[in-house]
């Protein structure tokens, strides 16, 4: 008998590299495991905020660490994540709020380009070092993942839609409630109850307990 799916959610911010890593093997494994993986837009910067957290980078130390540590996962995953000296400075310079929107606006009217165009905003931003921040970045990046430009245009005016905003801004919430103080953040709902794991590197844990 085959068991019921076990739900799987990952909360994700493009801005993230730790995320491209969590959100590329999970693409992986959705067609191994006995998992429906829904994939939750949220907004870092709201995490951190609400829960004190800091850039792990400020520590010169463990970004010293950080890029190693990126570095080697990217080429065991075979993810291109493209990560140097000036990534962490890149981050902090960067709004992502605006794409985190678009991303949210396409969940919302057309999710089946979701996982596509989630993975071209990282495309952009950590393997190409281009900007994600500007209204031509979005329309760029939705072209790649598939989306007319007249779908595009349309999810783009919507984005500072009430609607968009506070969905965004639910998911982000959601996150919270279940204990997340960065992303990726992975929850699974299993025997009744959410398990959170965090962080790319967790996911052995986590097939582990959902009996994979």
């Amino acid at each position: 008998v085959r068991m019921a799916r076990t739900l799987v959610e990952f909360f994700y911010d493009v801005i993230s590299p730790y995320s491209w890593l969590g959100f590329e093997v999970l693409c992986r494994y959705q067609h191994i495991w006995n998992i429906d993986l829904r994939f939750r837009p949220a907004f870092l910067s709201g995490i951190m905020q609400a829960t004190g957290n800091k850039p792990p980078a400020m520590l010169p130390k463990r970004a010293e660490y950080l890029l190693k540590d990126i570095k080697r996962m990217a080429e065991y995953y075979q993810v291109p994540v493209q990560i140097s000296g000036g990534a962490f400075q890149r981050v902090l310079g960067t709004s992502n709020l605006g794409a985190m929107r678009f991303i949210t606006a396409v969940e919302m009217t057309h999710p089946q380009y979701l996982e596509p165009l989630s993975r071209e905003f990282w495309m952009r931003f950590w393997s190409q070092h281009e900007d994600i921040s500007q209204p031509e970045d979005i329309m760029a990046v939705a072209g790649r993942a598939g989306l007319s430009s007249e779908v595009a245009q349309k999810q783009l005016e919507t984005i500072s839609s009430p609607a968009v905003k506070n969905r965004l801004k639910e998911t982000t919430e959601e996150a919270l409630k279940y204990g997340a103080f960065g992303v990726p953040t992975v929850v699974a709902h299993f025997n009744g109850k959410p398990h959170l794991f965090f962080g790319s590197d967790r996911l052995e844990l986590l097939g582990s307990i959902i009996g994979e």
